[in-house]
């Protein structure tokens, strides 16, 4: 295996520092290469650990892993402006098929292994260098961690990196043998947890360093995967083969148990961690790194030194947090009226540094599915609500453009109004997409040829309603180039001064990884698998769906909503919870933040809960839904490996590489 990138370099991760106000690390000497040498050293242990947390940036916030995480899950699709990068993890029909050169799963590969590396590294030297043991910790967190994503991902992967089985490796290496999954289990990923809960922190270090209930969430969610790996319930193949035995002679129902145990250890020793009482406290930009985030690759808005990428134009590239343009449509193309009685065409929506916004790449949508199925109850739940951006209001003013302007049926709209609204269900009167108005586009006072006359006013297919200034757009017309936006991930700057901010950088929030609601799905997830314990599936249920029906603001209507619906929430859920339940709760909780292919994937239900969707076209105009068929394939269940990996490798590749691929 060609590891030779695992001695010399960590991606400047020192300099992309990622440990909000703890001065003590910022002034770290920032280096670009981390040496054998270097770790024989307390400031380079100390180096060795801030990079196992700066190499998050390079896997989350990441848009083509991202989108490996989501695009062909039900979730999301591709949208209009998709490239082979999307439109391959579909599995659609008519796409290029997912092989070891397009799978954009190389980007977990390649962060993973140099990190893997620089945790052992940390690991062997941590007692003679005479760092804390909680240092050590952080390492073996962050190797299982890596081991986990990767053994999920793959399948089996190789523990021997060119120096022994989980030895820190210090020469370039051609070569490699794969582990399989139970070995990869039982000999890293649970061990290296193990000893994390038992000599991490309560307390976090320092800001958002890893504690027992990080570690604890891991270790819960390893057992939990691991038994369904055991259990295998649609005889999904694995490889290296293997044996679904587990080494110790455990059965799935007693990793099940584990798995539960540890979440409801942990969710009753929280430390400092603890729901936030509301789904948009969560998730609102003003309350990041809350007390509810248990892990996140950190970015700021104050250097771009720290930050690690430009502060006023995103690449494209990592490790910029810039996921979310991946699902931002471009809404700049929304048009008004300067004049009100005329169709005199202005952008009154325009692109802006702000949650609701953000920079367009239209890559990835959301099925209808999701806006009519998974988030069915609008009115209760608050979670879509929280999720989504549905309503596009005008901000022209702050691109110094005067008004007023006016939008659907000639109504003025001043700043702050809403010009485009996706509506939460049908409305009684049908939505009318056949207005049209006549421009006069090159100004010579007369309206003529095609290019004047009948014209979309809003340029992007939205419909009218009698009465309503806004445009709007029906549940079910939904496209593949008009959709709702992802309002929690959006963008968020304290910069910007009443104007457009800098809405082309990528986000400088942090990209949450892990969350402590996680815990009540992993114990209930566990518990409809025949765990046991002082709470069931549905109480355990009930707690975030208690909390979802909680409401304080109407992040869309833009005001205060003080309403508690936390009765009619934990009244709806079903007696008995079920599997296919749980991943319906834990798409409405976890929508769009890079769980769900895993989830999928995990309960081997992603061909029957994915297999199909419908969406609307990739034109403006087309509001018809197409049912599109997935060809989800057993194989598909593991990623390829990367062709980069094999082409680094010396002699045959075949045995390497997962079946079908």
């Amino acid at each position: 295996m060609n590891y030779k990138y695992i001695k010399s370099t960590v991606r400047a991760a020192l300099v992309a520092l990622l440990l909000v106000g703890c001065s003590d690390i910022l002034d770290e000497q920032p280096r670009s290469n981390l040496t054998p040498e270097f770790f024989e050293t307390e400031k380079g242990i100390h180096g060795g650990v801030t990079s196992l947390y700066a190499h998050l940036r390079y896997i989350y916030g990441q848009a083509y892993y991202y989108n490996t995480c989501e695009t062909g899950t039900d979730e999301a699709t591709f949208a209009q402006s998709a490239d082979d990068n999307f439109k391959v993890m579909d599995l659609s029909p008519n796409q290029t098929p997912i092989n070891p050169s397009n799978s954009r799963s190389d980007a977990l590969w390649q962060a993973a292994f140099p990190n893997i590396n620089i945790a052992s590294g940390i690991i062997e030297h941590a007692d003679e260098v005479g760092v804390s043991e909680d240092l050590a910790a952080e390492a073996r967190f962050f190797r299982a961690f890596d081991y986990f994503m990767l053994v999920q991902t793959f399948g089996g992967v190789p523990l021997d990196l060119g120096a022994g089985e989980l030895a820190f490796n210090t020469k370039a290496v051609r070569t490699s043998v794969r582990n399989t999954v139970p070995e990869v289990y039982t000999k890293a990923i649970f061990p290296d947890l193990l000893s994390a809960v038992e000599n991490l922190p309560e307390n976090p270090r320092m800001t958002g360093t890893v504690t027992k209930t990080v570690a604890r969430l891991y270790l819960a969610k390893a057992y939990l995967t691991y038994g369904w790996w055991l259990e295998n319930p649609n005889n999904i193949p694995t490889y290296p083969e293997a044996s679904r035995q587990d080494p110790d002679g455990k059965d799935a129902q007693y990793y099940y148990q584990q798995a539960y145990d540890i979440a409801m250890t942990a969710i009753n020793n929280p430390g400092p961690y603890s729901l936030q009482p509301t789904y948009y406290d969560v998730n609102v930009a003003t309350n990041d790194r809350n007390s509810e985030i248990l892990l996140y690759a950190d970015h700021t808005e104050s250097s771009e030194y720290y930050n690690g990428g430009s502060l006023t134009y995103g690449s494209g590239g990592a490790p910029d947090n810039f996921a979310v343009w991946m699902m931002t449509w471009n809404y700049t193309n929304i048009r008004s009226s300067s004049s009100s009685t005329k169709w005199d065409p202005i952008s009154s929506v325009q692109r802006e540094a702000e949650q609701h916004l953000g920079r367009p790449w239209t890559r990835m949508c959301p099925t209808i599915g999701v806006i009519e199925n998974t988030f069915a109850d609008k009115t209760n739940d608050s979670r879509y609500d929280g999720t989504f951006t549905t309503v596009y209001r005008a901000n022209y003013d702050k691109a110094g453009i005067d008004g007023p302007v006016y939008n659907a049926n000639f109504e003025e709209a001043l700043p702050g109004d809403a010009i485009l609204t996706f509506l939460d269900e049908e409305p009684a009167t049908a939505i009318d997409y056949s207005v049209r108005v006549d421009i006069d586009r090159n100004g010579d006072g007369v309206i003529s040829g095609d290019n004047e006359v009948n014209q979309d006013p809003s340029n992007i297919g939205a419909g009218v309603l009698s009465g309503r200034k806004d445009f709007v757009i029906g549940p079910r017309d939904i496209s593949r180039i008009v959709y709702p936006g992802l309002w929690k991930l959006g963008v968020y700057r304290t910069d910007n001064n009443g104007t457009l901010g800098q809405p082309n950088a990528a986000s400088t929030r942090p990209f949450n990884i892990a969350k402590f609601s996680e815990l009540y799905f992993v114990a209930a997830e566990a518990a409809v698998k025949g765990a046991t314990g002082a709470m069931s599936a549905r109480d355990l249920i009930n707690v975030i769906r208690e909390r979802a029906g909680k409401w304080r603001f109407d992040n869309n209507g833009n005001t205060e909503k003080f309403e508690d619906n936390s009765a009619a929430m934990t009244a709806a859920t079903p007696a008995t919870i079920d599997i296919n339940y749980i991943l319906m709760e834990r798409s409405r909780e976890y929508y769009g933040e890079g769980y769900r292919w895993y989830d999928l994937v995990r309960t081997q239900k992603w061909a029957e809960l994915a297999g199909s969707y419908e969406i609307a076209g990739i034109n403006y105009f087309d509001h018809t839904p197409e049912l599109v068929t997935r060809d989800i394939k057993p194989y598909h269940y593991l990623r390829p490996i990367p062709q980069g990996q094999l082409d680094a490798m010396q002699g045959a590749t075949d045995v390497y590489q997962n079946p079908g691929y």
